[in-house]
């Protein structure tokens, strides 16, 4: 039968979870040291418990070697011949045992040699605890809130405690003590105070462990869980893909009315949950992953880089950016791509400025816009602006910020650049077309038959008249000095008519204004 101290050892070694070796071999230390000490010798000492009995003996122990120049530490070596002395059937590399009297051992020693065994029984219990978690890294595990620390939430793991950092918390939740949870063991940090087990209610894989839990065909296999993306009580995305094409991963997962996920929503305290079926192909998974928002297209920029461009109408923009980014953030964890999200309107803007660059940009001088007068031409010029179209695709507020244009003068620019563009409003009078400045013809009467002939000779240039008879020549410059005399005359006369013109709608306007006079002061009198 095991004496009471080896039985108190065992309750000990039960109650921190080691082995009852562990416990007596710091026993056995601790009175051996506490031996050595007190006999205040070198020599090596060692200590065995009888289990039976309780009865703990202390020895010095001495190594057998050949011959005297072996002898190499003359306290803890003997040579054979020594040791055979005392006991015959020794062989070289023996040990000879001489026990040591514990019995004058007093209360200091017996201090010692406590502090000495709650020291080994410490070691040995962060052994076990390192030994234990180190290697489940990612497991969830069932903890019983121990008690609350003010940034710190401390659990219960049954053989070790848990810590779970701030950053490990959901804003969403709030612990008692007492209460039952499920975290996720993420590491264990060895210390100088024992090793400390790490867990969190933030990390993707309790969101994996609920879908396991709440959805049989995950658990089973039909339905597998590609990606998860997660900001811990805020949204998290989950990539889901079936291997039978008869079942639909995201309704097995969301269940009939929404049942199984919504119990998962209870779970992690409110937090929303977006399943997305997984696609192989990256641009229809971008497209999937950005939901709700509605992608118009999506193009791969950069293969090596892994960057995706996402043009998006620009109704869409805000919703498919997200609160504060939210939504383009976690499709990207998703993803594990770059994404640059654009609008409609930014993308055509981009592919104008890629043209323009192309072509060389503009160049047209900001003098050929006619309405703008020489001072405003000089402020604009001397802010930098020296092109018509750099001129059009500034905007009012930046215009008034151009030194002496002020809100008047952005007025009239906008009006000289549209009527430059060839714009105008309703209402608004087009300037009309300068006539063309042209050298006075002479007359053909003034010029010679010869001259007549060259000039109506046309592009063929003048020809030889020599060969022409009087009768052609005489015909030519009548033919010549009608058309110039008809046209001077038909001008003439129409300006003669217009103004007669002008002059009978006058005189019959006043007369009628005298008729109405007269007839006025006749019904007066």
């Amino acid at each position: 039968m095991a004496s009471a101290l080896y039985q108190s050892i065992e309750l000990l070694s039960r109650d921190k979870g080691i082995e009852p070796d562990v416990v007596v071999g710091a026993v056995e230390d601790a009175i051996a040291l506490a031996t050595r000490k007190y006999y205040k010798t070198q020599e090596n000492m060692r200590a065995e418990m009888d289990r039976e009995t309780g009865e703990i003996r202390a020895y010095v122990f001495k190594t057998v070697v050949e011959s005297p120049e072996q002898v190499e530490d003359g306290i803890n070596q003997m040579t054979l011949d020594q040791a055979r002395e005392l006991a015959p059937e020794v062989e070289v590399g023996g040990e000879l045992r001489f026990y040591k009297d514990t019995t004058p051992l007093g209360r200091i020693a017996a201090q010692m040699a406590k502090q000495v065994i709650f020291q080994k029984v410490r070691e040995a219990e962060r052994d076990t605890v390192f030994n234990e978690y180190n290697h489940r890294a990612g497991e969830v595990l069932n903890a019983t809130v121990k008690r609350l620390e003010p940034m710190d939430v401390i659990f219960d793991l049954g053989k070790a405690e848990a810590r779970m950092p701030k950053r490990e918390q959901s804003r969403l939740e709030q612990f008692a003590v007492g209460e039952r949870v499920r975290v996720v063991l993420l590491r264990v940090d060895r210390a100088a105070k024992g090793p400390q087990v790490i867990v969190s209610r933030a990390a993707p894989a309790l969101v994996q462990n609920l879908f396991q839990s709440e959805v049989p065909e995950i658990y089973d296999g039909t339905v597998s869980i590609k990606a998860i993306a997660r900001e811990a009580g805020e949204r998290t995305k989950i990539a889901v893909q079936s291997r039978d094409k008869d079942v639909d991963p995201v309704g097995a997962c969301v269940g009939m009315k929404g049942m199984r996920v919504q119990s998962i929503i209870r779970e992690l305290r409110g937090e929303k949950i977006d399943i997305i079926e997984f696609s192989d192909e990256i641009t229809t998974f971008a497209e999937k992953a950005l939901q709700p928002a509605k992608v118009s297209r999506v193009s791969i920029t950069d293969l090596t880089e892994k960057q995706l461009e996402v043009i998006v109408d620009d109704t869409q923009l805000s919703l498919a950016i997200g609160k504060k980014g939210q939504n383009v953030r976690l499709a990207a964890k998703l993803l594990g791509w770059k994404i640059d999200i654009k609008s409609e309107e930014e993308k055509r803007q981009e592919v104008e400025q890629q043209m323009q660059a192309m072509s060389g940009g503009p160049t047209t001088p900001i003098e050929q816009v006619s309405e703008l007068g020489e001072n405003v031409l000089e402020k604009l010029i001397a802010a930098g602006i020296t092109t018509v179209e750099a001129l059009a695709d500034m905007t009012p507020e930046q215009l008034e910020e151009v030194p002496g244009i002020g809100e008047k003068t952005v007025e009239k620019i906008s009006v000289a650049v549209r009527h430059y563009f060839g714009q105008y409003n309703e209402g608004e009078e087009r300037p009309a077309i300068a006539a063309v400045a042209v050298a006075p013809e002479v007359s053909s009467l003034e010029k010679t038959p010869e001259e007549v002939l060259a000039s109506d000779a046309g592009h063929n240039g003048a020809k030889e008249v020599s060969s022409f008879s009087t009768e052609d020549i005489v015909e030519a410059e009548e033919a010549g000095s009608g058309i110039d005399a008809f046209s001077e005359a038909d001008a003439r006369e129409e300006k003669i008519e217009t103004d007669n013109d002008a002059v009978d709608t006058l005189v019959d306007e006043s007369e009628d204004v005298s008729t109405e006079g007269i007839d006025e002061g006749s019904n007066r009198g």
